[in-house]
Formats: C-alpha cells, structure tokens, sequence
C-alpha cells in the first residue's frame, strides 16, 4: 500500500496491547498480499488475469469488500468505482508516473471500466467480469479495508482504546488516548505525505477523543483544520503527491471513472465514518463529486461528515458538511 502504518495505544492501561499491535500489523502484510495490483501472485491481481474467462471464487472477506464497494459505486452515481484500473493505466498513474493520454485512449478505457460489469455471485463467492480489460484496482478503499480488519483484530484482544493510521490519510480512533500511548510502525516505500498527521493536544487524555489534524492542500508545513475522533475513521483524497503538468495544465491522479478525467473541483475532500472503508472510499468520491454532491450524499446519509477545501484566490476556503461544530475547528 507504499505507506507507513501505526498503531497508538497505551502500553500501561495495555499491558498486552504491544504484541497485539504487532499483530494488527501483521495483519497488514496480508492483506497487501492479496489486495495490491503490484503483484502478480495477489488475489486481485489474479481476479484481473482470470475473471473475464470464468468466474473465481475469492475469499469472504474480500468478497464481502467487493460487495460494499458496489454498493457505494451506486450510491455515488460511479463516483467511487473499483473497476478504474484501465484508465489508472492509460493516464500513467499505474507507474506514479503520469502522462497525457489522448482523447480516443480514455474513450477506449472507459470501454473497460464501470461496477455495472463486476458480477458478483453470493452464493459462490465468486467474481465474474462482464467485459474484457476490466481491472480491479481497491486504491480508494484498501486502506481503509486495512483499517478495519486490524480494528477486529485489537478489539477481540481486548484492546478497545487505540488509533490506527495508513500514511496519515486513513485514520481509525477507538475510545480515547491514554497518556503512556506507544507507537508500532511498519514502513514501505513511498509514503503518502497528503494529510491528516495523528497528534494529540489533550489537556485530559483519560476522556478526550483523538485529535487529528489536517494539512494545508498547498502548504504541507502547514495545518488547516483539526477533527475530534471518538469511535470513527477519516480519511482524506487529495491530489498533491501525485499529479503532472502538461502545457501548463496541472493533473492529478483522481480520476472521474465516469468521465475518464482527473477530478478537479475541491483541494482535498476529507470524510468522517463510521468505517475506515467508508472514510476511505468516500474521501475519493467527495473528491470527485465536490460540495454539491457530497451535501446531496450526506443529506441520505445522516452518519456521514465532511469537510472540503477549496481553492480561493491564492488561498482556500473550508466547507463542511454534516460536520458538528463541536467535532472540528479551523486551526
């Protein structure tokens, strides 16, 4: 997932917290196993390889992660859309290299992408595509996957007090964070440098909620706002790690799957939820839709908040979204 995760706990209140942390961890080289497109051998990788022929049988878990992200692919409009692996190629981005495609190479690619061709078979387990090139790609909402599955893995430990984050961007804040928190990390290459730093500025950390904070989209040294976690994830899409300029036209790598072109209304798009998965894969969403459509999705969706930042001028602007006053503040 070319990103650092860390688990923050309190090793006193946790005297057991430590080995399970490393477990939850290890719970991440599994799954980056059998979610990445990096890999021939992954599970995902050999779905892109072999379910056009015939349907595959996958693993539960993964198989119920498919079905949540068709559910979300439709109630986004195809904002969010698993299947944009063709066009993550076509644009370069596959590499993190990017490249100025033509008009008919995106028509050709978004041939091959739309969750209207991922046929999913409850009975069986299995995965089917409809249509040849199709490609999974779980980018929007492996992390966040990730997240929840090591979450399980502390809780039935008995640890029901931690954060978890995977490259700052995706957040999962259980309870409240004692004072002796302890960090275990796991690195890989290419850390994503987009947003929220983990920090904690508790003045009670006994009955405090996590506190997140949000980088500045155009100054990274710099923090813009700061969110109050108790019980919830976030995560934050951006495009300021990865983009290219072409004729003095800036793009980045979050594609409108429905349009085959890079997203461009909002800066950044963050997304509080009440799963890591859902904050993952509404993040990228909201990021596509922008301020109408992510207030048009929470207006259903009444356990779902956001804020989105804008450009103004030289400078931004802040939009929340089903976002309590008491939950957030500009910094």
């Amino acid at each position: 997932m070319a990103c650092e995760f860390e688990v923050l706990l309190d090793a006193k209140q946790y005297p057991a917290g430590p080995d399970a942390a490393v477990d939850a961890l290890d719970v991440v080289e599994a799954l980056e196993a059998q979610l990445t497109v990096y890999r021939d051998t992954s599970e995902v990788s050999r779905l892109n390889q072999q379910a056009y022929s015939q349907p595959v049988v996958v693993e539960k878990k993964l198989f119920e992660l498919f079905l949540q992200a068709k559910v979300l692919w439709e109630a986004t409009g195809g904002a969010l859309d698993i299947t944009s692996g063709a066009l993550t190629k076509v644009w370069g981005f596959y590499r993190r290299l990017g490249r100025m495609p033509s008009e008919t190479e995106v028509a050709e690619a978004l041939t091959k992408v739309g969750s209207q061709h991922l046929d999913l078979d409850a009975g069986n387990k299995s995965v089917r595509f409809l249509v040849p090139g199709l490609e999974l790609n779980l980018g929007a909402i492996g992390k966040g996957h990730t997240l929840d599955r090591c979450a399980e893995l502390l809780s039935s430990r008995g640890v029901h007090d931690f954060l978890i984050h995977g490259g700052n961007s995706s957040v999962m804040a259980r309870g409240v964070r004692g004072q002796g928190s302890e960090v275990r990390s796991q690195e890989s290459s290419n850390p994503k440098s987009e947003i929220p730093n983990p920090k904690s500025e508790l003045s009670n950390p006994q009955s405090t909620p996590w506190s997140i904070g949000l980088r500045h989209p155009l100054r990274p040294d710099q923090r813009l706002a700061e969110f109050m976690l108790h019980d919830q994830a976030l995560g934050t899409s951006g495009s300021g790690s990865q983009f290219f300029h072409h004729q003095g036209k800036r793009y980045g790598h979050i594609l409108d799957p429905r349009t085959g072109w890079p997203a461009e209304q909002v800066l950044s798009a963050t997304v509080i939820a009440p799963t890591a998965a859902q904050a993952d894969a509404l993040s990228t969403a909201f990021y596509v839709l922008g301020l109408e459509g992510a207030n048009a999705y929470c207006e259903k969706y009444a356990e779902i908040s956001a804020l989105l930042v804008k450009q103004k001028g030289a400078g931004v602007e802040l939009h929340p979204v089903n976002l309590p006053e008491d939950k957030w503040r500009e910094v």
